[in-house]
């Protein structure tokens, strides 16, 4: 009766010890991870506060904390040195990002179908060439696609940026939606097609909602790179007026005189707004299609 009731203590107190050293470990995990967390979005956070802070003191003090706070920054750098707002630049940020966002997805999803439903004629010659694609360094395009739009009259406009892509110019993300849908079981698919659907019935009725997570993830990934390009509207669009937020932010730094670095931040701080929320809205959604697609780190 006494060895059980010591060997109890003895398993209570091991118990506890086990217990005791997991939350050690666990309180141990998560410093580690807001330290390293805050080292990360630092950069972000002197952004937001330097816009606060007045020219002068922004590269003076790497304090988080402006000695006094100003918008003057986020007035004058709205208002822009031209005869635009920052507004308008936003808008026509928009009115290139929605359309590439749009037929990435549409062109992406339908050809992403094909690889892996249908049997194609010399299906692992083209898709073999869509991988070489996705390696193929996009500075070895510039001159042609340039010469081509060029010779069709759409310099200047927003088409060059987006109507390569309702023929599914962007390799990765077939890639990425193909090894989705070669983990998604083919029997609802069948099914459907037994009841009389024919193809495009089947992938928008069956085969979008199934792989939904993936192709948020695509609109995701193309809706911040399509904002944070710089390269692609400076070669097409020559216009104040049509520029887009990367050029407008360029525009604002003038190389003979001091630049204003507080209107500078503060309206880069407002352009990286719509990217931070479109992310948070769509994370759970972008963390499972990425994870499902073998995207894995």
């Amino acid at each position: 009766m006494t060895t059980a009731i010591s060997e109890t203590s003895v398993s209570n107190v091991e118990n506890e010890r086990t217990i005791r050293r997991e939350k050690i470990n666990a309180a141990i995990r998560y410093i580690v991870l807001i330290a390293v967390g805050f080292l990360m979005l630092y950069p972000l956070l002197w952004m937001f506060t330097a816009a606060m802070k007045p020219n002068h003191e922004i590269f003076s003090s790497m304090s988080l904390i402006p000695s006094e706070w100003s918008l003057e920054g986020f007035i004058n750098g709205w208002k822009t040195g031209t005869e635009f707002t920052f507004g308008h630049y936003i808008i026509n940020t928009f009115l290139y990002v929605l359309p590439k966002v749009i037929l990435t997805v549409i062109s992406s999803t339908i050809v992403a179908y094909a690889f892996a439903r249908f049997e194609i004629p010399f299906k692992k010659f083209w898709f073999a060439t869509l991988i070489a694609s996705i390696l193929l360094p996009q500075s070895v395009l510039l001159i042609p696609q340039y010469i081509m739009f060029r010779e069709m009259g759409l310099l200047d406009s927003y088409l060059p940026l987006y109507l390569p892509l309702a023929f599914a110019t962007q390799g990765f993300f077939v890639f990425m939606l193909v090894q989705f849908l070669r983990g998604v079981p083919t029997d609802m698919e069948e099914a459907a097609m037994i009841d009389g659907c024919n193809s495009f019935q089947v992938l928008w009725h069956v085969v979008v909602p199934v792989i939904r997570p993936a192709i948020i993830s695509v609109a995701l990934f193309q809706f911040m790179w399509s904002v944070n390009d710089f390269l692609g509207p400076l070669i097409y669009v020559s216009s104040v007026e049509k520029y887009p937020i990367a050029l407008a932010l360029k525009m604002s730094i003038d190389v003979t005189e001091g630049a204003k670095w507080n209107e500078i931040l503060a309206m880069a701080s407002i352009a990286i707004i719509p990217s931070i929320v479109v992310f948070f809205m769509s994370q759970k959604y972008f963390i499972e299609g990425a994870a499902s697609s073998g995207i894995k780190g």
